[in-house]
């Protein structure tokens, strides 16, 4: 059974990625210490005791549709409840609405430990943070005094309605259209697909975020207006009103997150008063939608990454379990009677080294991203606030892709060392194997996030938002090597060799876009944004390591070791790949591909 990591949590937030320095220097004044550990503590007993028990339920129970209604699996209407009473859906949300105006570092490190419990759970509320962050900031005050409260506490979800039939990840081609009704109303159209929570019973109002095109829009992306719509209208007293011409037509039927219900959201076909439609009012501009709906993507796509975390996580103390559990043959290091536990075999070791230090590093990315988003709305209009602005827009695709394919490949490895009973459901290994495969692709598909990456990331500010993350990265590795300590092995030596390989390949690439190589920089950038996140993750371990040595932890560094040793010398061939390997791929893709 799944328990919180509450001690690691801590620490990677507050030594490795910056929390500590970040109170000492008066950022945060409403944190202390003590309060940041009896937040985690707390969120690590929801997580353990009330959430996890829920998962298999909500996996062989799913969520059906009877007439336009989910129902949700047993206990989920009351867990959800719980949830919201205990204060977490607004942990981070804007004080004047209610929330708690907490770091985005803590309301991360708390849905790591959601996700854990049960990415189906997790992924609700996702949504949810991302309407408020969007309602906050592009909606106008009379929207916002309507619904944000409500958001903020969790007593109303919040969905996001992009993708058609027809469009996924281009959204030029949207078709759902917006009539203007006279009286600032819009009547919407149209039919959206794979809605997140479009529609469930845990929450007596659902408030629809839709993308959609007025009759005088532009073609293409630039078109396209965002809507708020809800589900049920809202009285002038704050009660519920009527119900809206918004409709969920049909659950689909998905490989995992069972529980979390994923819609065909029809809007205009079943009204019963006088017009059809239904009703919605502009957020921000007209024909500027999708940068209104960019400020919910991105907020989002940190939280999908920390699903990748929290599914690695959780899949590692499953197989840690079993290991210890399951017996086999014999093992020269074993003293006991009998087979051996599994853990004492090399390969099954050096398995679950693997699972432990690549969600740790995957962790330690997550949260040095939501660091940068915290120190970047400290850091206001000045230049240390732009700074990590960028250094915050630099890591979102590195968080998002990195973590989301280490929580697929982590969950994988589970299932290996659970053997055959990995591939029996009733184990549990296959359901988070199954649940993790959706990271990467929704919230922006992880190729989406590498060519975000590289086209649009590494040349930020003339390429100096790269160039200093590196360098920054370069002085952990400088001081590791300093430490001269025995323990770590080759690990500063294998480091520096994973910078260069980093800063070759980043060169490489920013040259290709100077020169208007466009096909050849993109046939590198899924390598390059591994390469990327392997260097930054070995160096956060790294980094955990030295500053354990106090405490004489020591386990920090034989986990840095393993990393760099064993894992960091993908970075060559990489490196290799995306310097020399544009050519081949392009030229095999026209004889190969037709």
């Amino acid at each position: 059974m799944y328990r919180a990591p509450v001690t690691e949590i801590s620490h990677t937030l507050k030594n490795v990625v910056g929390l500590s320095t970040a109170l000492d220097e008066g950022k945060f004044t409403d944190l202390s210490d003590d309060l940041i550990d009896a937040i985690l503590e707390e969120a690590g007993k929801f997580a353990s005791d009330e959430i996890a028990p829920l998962a298999a339920i909500g996996d062989s129970h799913g969520t059906p549709l009877n007439e336009g209604v989910v129902t949700m699996p047993p206990g989920w209407k009351k867990l959800y409840k719980d949830w919201i009473v205990g204060g977490w859906a607004a942990l981070s949300g804007p004080q004047e609405y209610g929330g708690q105006g907490l770091p985005i570092m803590l309301n991360v490190a708390t849905f790591e430990m959601w996700n854990s419990g049960s990415l189906a759970f997790g992924v609700g509320p996702t949504l949810t943070c991302g309407a408020v962050e969007a309602i906050e900031t592009h909606a106008s005050d009379e929207l916002k005094e309507i619904y944000l409260d409500k958001l903020v506490s969790g007593e109303w979800t919040g969905t996001m309605n992009l993708t058609e039939p027809h469009a996924g990840s281009d959204l030029g081609t949207l078709r759902t259209r917006a009539e203007p009704v006279g009286d600032g109303s819009y009547r919407i159209f149209g039919q959206k697909i794979f809605i997140t929570y479009g529609e469930h019973d845990l929450s007596e109002n659902i408030i629809h975020l839709v993308l959609a095109r007025l009759p005088d829009g532009p073609e293409g992306y630039r078109g396209l207006s965002l809507f708020l719509v809800p589900k049920n209208f809202v009285n002038e007293d704050g009660t519920i009103g009527a119900r809206n011409d918004v409709f969920c037509s049909s659950i689909e039927h998905k490989l995992g997150i069972h529980a979390s219900p994923t819609c065909t959201m029809i809007y205009g076909d079943g009204y019963a008063g006088d017009a059809p439609g239904a009703i919605g009012w502009l957020v921000g501009e007209e024909n500027r939608g999708l940068s209104c709906m960019f400020t919910m993507m991105n907020n989002a796509r940190l939280l999908v990454g920390i699903q990748g975390v929290a599914v690695g996580e959780a899949a590692y103390q499953q197989a840690l379990d079993y290991a210890n559990e399951r017996r086999q043959g014999s093992a020269a290091d074993y003293k006991g009677d009998g087979m051996a536990p599994i853990v004492h075999h090399a390969d099954v070791q050096r398995n679950l080294l693997t699972m432990k230090a690549l969600t740790g590093a995957a962790r330690a990315i997550c949260y040095a991203c939501a660091h940068a988003i915290d120190l970047g709305n400290e850091g206001g209009a000045q230049e240390e606030g732009a700074k990590w602005r960028d250094r915050a827009n630099l890591l979102t695709p590195i968080a998002k892709a990195f973590a989301t394919d280490i929580g697929v490949e982590v969950a994988s490895i589970g299932i290996q060392i659970h053997g055959g009973m990995g591939f029996i459901e009733e184990t549990g290994a296959a359901r988070l194997l199954r649940d993790a495969r959706i990271a990467p692709i929704y919230e922006g598909t992880n190729g989406i996030q590498a060519i975000d990456l590289v086209t649009r990331k590494l040349p930020l500010v003339g390429g100096e938002a790269v160039a200093g993350y590196i360098a920054e990265l370069r002085e952990i590795a400088g001081d590791v090597q300093l430490s001269n300590r025995p323990e770590f092995g080759e690990t500063g030596e294998r480091l520096a060799a994973a910078f260069d390989a980093l800063e070759q390949a980043k060169d490489w690439l920013l040259q290709q876009l100077s020169e208007k190589n466009r096909d050849q920089a993109l046939a590198g950038a899924t390598p390059f944004l591994r390469l990327f996140g392997l260097a930054a993750g070995g160096c956060y371990l790294a980094k955990s390591a030295l500053q354990s040595e106090a405490d004489n932890d020591f386990g920090r560094t034989v986990l840095a070791r393993f990393f760099a040793e064993n894992l960091l010398g993908e970075t060559a061939s990489l490196k290799s790949a995306i310097v020399d390997g544009a050519d081949s791929l392009l030229q095999a893709a026209d004889t190969a591909l037709v």
